[in-house]
């Protein structure tokens, strides 16, 4: 027995009203692992805390602004926890909560979706581009 995904089966008005849309609990989730640096901060979490400096090092081009707007948005979240250590200068350390790595389950099953269809996907847009 197969069960057809929840998304396939909702209802929508139509039109779908501005702040239903902004207040839907998905497309928050989706605007969150959006951005350009959400995905990356997980993934690296996922294989072990790190230092804040050491997320830094890990991330090319990834400012230190950007890089505490992403972890504060992922804490804020409950995705991500931070731990002070009482150190001169203290220690910041972040891991992933259990909230954060359910969240990878479902985002393992996006990344294999676009592995997998990154050639046909590439093929289309080339098709589309050559179209007069």
């Amino acid at each position: 027995m197969s069960v057809t995904p929840s998304m396939l089966t909702a209802r929508l008005p139509a039109p779908v009203p501005l702040d239903e849309q902004a207040s839907c609990p998905v497309s928050e989730v989706f605007q969150r692992i959006g951005d350009r640096w959400t995905v990356l901060v997980l993934v690296l979490l996922n294989q072990r805390p790190h230092r804040y400096n050491e997320l830094h090092r890990a991330m090319e081009g990834l400012s230190r602004r950007m890089l505490t707007r992403t972890l504060r948005a992922l804490e804020r979240d409950g995705l991500v926890a931070r731990t002070v250590f009482p150190t001169v200068p203290p220690g910041v350390e972040y891991e992933l909560t259990e909230l954060g790595r359910g969240l990878l389950v479902p985002l393992s099953a996006l990344s294999d979706w676009a592995v997998g269809t990154a050639t046909r996907i590439e093929r289309n847009r080339a098709e589309f581009d050559a179209r007069p």
